[in-house]
Formats: structure tokens, C-alpha cells, sequence
């Protein structure tokens, strides 16, 4: 193991069931390094970024106890495209220091069959280039739709909103190595991930 781990990149979709793979992965052994975990990282009280945001938006995204008021700042990125891009630039390449550092540390511990980074923006924001290798969580579009609207308690239209709002699925099957189809059971799911493990112990060859 050790230097020849595998480090898995792992993305897909809005409720296409990322948690559900990484779970069973790690209880097969691997260990998983959370993109989203990492981003509330890097925006922690008294964090570089965290001041970066408050010169940009004001104090308004701070709740009382001077942590960062996601919700606020979700309602303000949300519909503009711009403040989006402006938020990216601050918070991802701190997200992109983190995530390698906490890999390379990983990958020095022999006794790690796998790693995996989940990371559900790993292609838009360019981040395949920290992994070897690549799945996509893939999910039938009406199942996804349906699972979204139960999941958050979301109208049918604020749940296509949120999924035409990402990179299209179709364009990340296109660049995975590897591909788990979550839209049917949870056994058919197991099944894929029985199947892969092997491969994934192997170096993904």
C-alpha cells in the first residue's frame, strides 16, 4: 500500500447517491477525504478566507457567534453568477492547499487500501488533476429529480433549478474511469461496488 495507493476521485451529481458509494467504500477499508468537509474548514472563525468573504459581503453572512451564516450566504450566491465566481475564487484554492496536503499525508500511511476524494465540483473546479483516478456516480435524471424533492422538501421546479445548475451528468460520465449506476437499489448498487473493489485495490488497472 503506501505510495502505491490508488487516491479515487469521486463525484456525480445532486442527490445521485455519492454518500451512499463512499459509505460502502469505507467500510471495505478506505478512507475518504470529504470536499464539502474541507470547504467548512477553510471558512472557520478567525480563517484567512473567512475575512477575505466578510471585506466582500459584510458582516450580514456572520451569525451572532461570528461563524459563518451558510444559509445567508447561500440566498446571496445563489441567483448571481458573479458573486458565485467571486466566492469560488477565495474559498477553492484553499480547498485545493487542504485537499493535497491531507492526500500526500494519507498516502504515506501504509496500512490504507484506498483513498478516496469526494468532491462533487472535482471537474469544474479542476480538481481531477489531484487524483489518479476517477468515478462518476451516475443516476437517471427522473430518479434524481424525485430523490431531490423528498430529500430537501423542494418544489419540482426549485429541485430542476438546483440540477440545471450543474455541470450536465452526461459530461462527466464522458471523462470518468469508472462508473456506479445508483438509480435503482441499494443491492444493485452494492453489486457495482462488490465488482469494483477488486480493481480498486489493483491501482485501478
Amino acid at each position: 500500500m503506501g505510495e502505491n495507493v490508488l487516491i479515487l476521485g469521486m463525484t456525480g451529481n445532486i442527490a445521485s447517491g455519492k454518500s451512499t458509494v463512499s459509505k460502502e467504500l469505507v467500510r471495505r477499508g478506505a478512507v475518504v477525504v470529504d470536499a464539502d468537509q474541507l470547504a467548512r474548514e477553510v471558512v472557520g472563525s478567525g480563517s484567512s478566507a473567512l475575512k477575505k468573504m466578510i471585506k466582500l459581503f459584510g458582516t450580514e453572512i456572520l451569525q451572532k457567534d461570528g461563524d459563518l451564516d451558510r444559509d445567508r450566504l447561500g440566498q446571496m450566491v445563489f441567483a448571481d453568477v458573479k458573486v458565485r465566481a467571486m466566492l469560488n475564487s477565495i474559498v477553492h484554492p484553499e480547498i485545493a492547499r487542504k485537499s493535497v496536503e491531507r492526500l500526500q499525508e494519507l498516502k504515506k500511511n501504509s496500512g490504507i487500501p484506498l483513498i478516496v476524494y469526494e468532491a462533487p465540483l472535482l471537474y469544474e473546479v479542476g480538481a481531477e488533476n489531484r487524483v489518479d483516478k476517477v468515478l462518476v456516480v451516475r443516476i437517471d435524471p427522473e430518479e434524481q429529480l424525485q430523490r431531490l424533492m423528498a430529500r430537501d422538501g423542494l418544489s419540482e421546479v426549485a429541485a430542476q433549478q438546483r440540477m440545471s445548475a450543474q455541470m450536465p451528468q452526461h459530461k462527466k460520465l464522458e471523462r470518468a474511469d469508472f462508473v456506479i449506476d445508483n438509480s435503482g437499489s441499494v443491492a444493485e448498487t452494492l453489486k457495482q461496488i462488490d465488482a469494483l473493489w477488486p480493481l480498486l485495490l489493483a491501482g485501478g488497472k
